[in-house]
């Protein structure tokens, strides 16, 4: 396990890094670009929310057209699609090119984060998937940092060669991206089976664990969205994504302007935020993983997660000064990844292996769509109102929902004897 770590997460981690980036640094990009082109916080809104309809609608198809081509070059071709694409967001100049820039975005990246967690449900066992999983989303927390140091730097270079800061921003963060796909499709080990850097006894003992794993849950020859769409804990998985997820990217792609409307902080100080939040992401994730295993309760992890997201949204909702603003979003920062890393757990490990993919998809689209209606509601209420706060006062809402959710899968889960992993502590 510690030589497919070091073989397979960093250079799959630097894609979800970049991913991560790609679709939110917008939210950097937002105040100058808004001011710049005359877009109203409707129109961010919704070129905002856009993303994730394509991403939404394409993440099912192209997570049943992976295992066609393999997980490799699937990624692969992702990546390069949409670093070609988030650079050419530096062009937009009307509302009709930036709504059609993040459709094709959205198209272009749906699918990577299903292949990535098939990836990584094909390499690592039960007992060892949930620390896999949180080190591949720890660079998601590396992503806030990289975002919050680098787009105060690069929205500085204004004016440089002619060009706008929010244009240096798109293309420095966005074709990056391309040299990852090509790294991927070189360097990423297909299956344990293809390796030489893992000795014979090392490559079956992976193989027979997954085996015993996917045995656990029963065969299934059927690699069909239908199939999970007919599998109720993959539907109700998918509404706690759509109001969890739908919740926190509304909020990601106005972290930065509600950071600074409470702080009276500029750009750059703003971005320090940012990446100190991103710093605990990575420990939180780290933590959660860890803690998930040695337990192996991930039902736990995820309730109790999302309660206390719940909370973090009521102190931001309630803040009257930046410093409990700032309380209120750091802490947040420490508790999300546990709810996002829960729910991708729960999921392989209450379904078949081989429907790991369509399910993952199918969760990961219904979670999208949260995001693709919320962040247009959340800037036609700040036109209205002249705030976000209206929103930011809903959000809770949706976290207890999921909650209660999630209780009653538990409950479905001890019915039919799925009890998830052997806790490391126990092995």
């Amino acid at each position: 396990m510690a030589k497919a770590s070091w073989r397979i997460l960093p250079l799959l981690g630097l894609g979800y890094l970049f991913s991560f980036l790609d679709r939110l640094n917008v939210s950097f990009a937002a105040e100058q670009m808004n001011l710049d082109l005359g877009f109203s916080a409707t129109v961010y809104g919704l070129g905002g929310g856009l993303f994730f309809l394509t991403y939404a609608l394409l993440e099912v198809p192209s997570g049943m057209i992976m295992p066609r081509f393999g997980a490799r070059r699937w990624i692969a071709r992702i990546m390069i699609s949409w670093g070609l694409l988030s650079a050419a967001m530096m062009f937009i100049r009307t509302p009709s090119h930036f709504y059609l820039l993040r459709l094709l975005l959205g198209a272009a990246e749906a699918g990577f984060w299903p292949s990535a967690i098939y990836f990584l449900s094909s390499w690592f066992p039960g007992a060892h998937r949930g620390r896999a999983v949180s080190r591949f989303y720890c660079f998601g927390g590396v992503a806030s940092i990289v975002m919050g140091v680098l787009s105060g730097l690069l929205l500085d270079l204004d004016g440089l060669g002619g060009l706008r800061g929010w244009q240096w921003l798109f293309l420095a963060e966005g074709l990056p991206a391309v040299v990852i796909g090509l790294l991927i499709l070189g360097l990423l080990p297909d299956a344990p089976a293809a390796v030489a850097w893992l000795s014979k006894p090392e490559r079956d003992w992976i193989t027979d664990e997954l085996a015993k794993e996917n045995d656990r849950h029963g065969a299934t020859a059927e690699h069909h969205v239908l199939r999970a769409l007919r599998n109720p804990l993959v539907l109700q998985l998918a509404v706690i994504g759509a109001l969890t997820i739908g919740s926190y990217i509304a909020f990601l792609l106005i972290a930065p302007q509600l950071l600074a409307t409470a702080t009276g902080w500029n750009a750059t100080k703003v971005g320090y935020v940012v990446s100190a939040g991103g710093v605990l992401s990575v420990l939180g994730m780290l933590l959660s993983g860890w803690h998930s295993d040695r337990l192996g309760q991930r039902f736990t992890h995820l309730i109790g997660s999302m309660l206390l997201v719940a909370a973090c949204f009521v102190v931001m909702a309630t803040a009257s000064s930046g410093s409990m603003m700032l309380a209120g979003y750091f802490a947040l920062a420490f508790v999300w990844p546990a709810v996002t890393l829960s729910t991708c757990l729960v999921l392989t490990e209450v379904v078949p292996f081989k429907m790991v993919a369509v399910g993952m998809a199918t969760v990961n689209t219904l979670s999208q769509l949260g995001a693709f209606a919320l962040p247009p509601l959340w800037g036609m209420s700040k036109d209205a109102t002249g705030s976000y706060d209206f929103g930011l006062t809903l959000v809770p809402i949706a976290f207890l929902i999921g909650a209660a959710i999630a209780l009653m899968i538990l409950f479905q889960v001890r019915a039919k004897g799925l009890h998830g992993p052997t806790p490391v502590a126990a092995t």
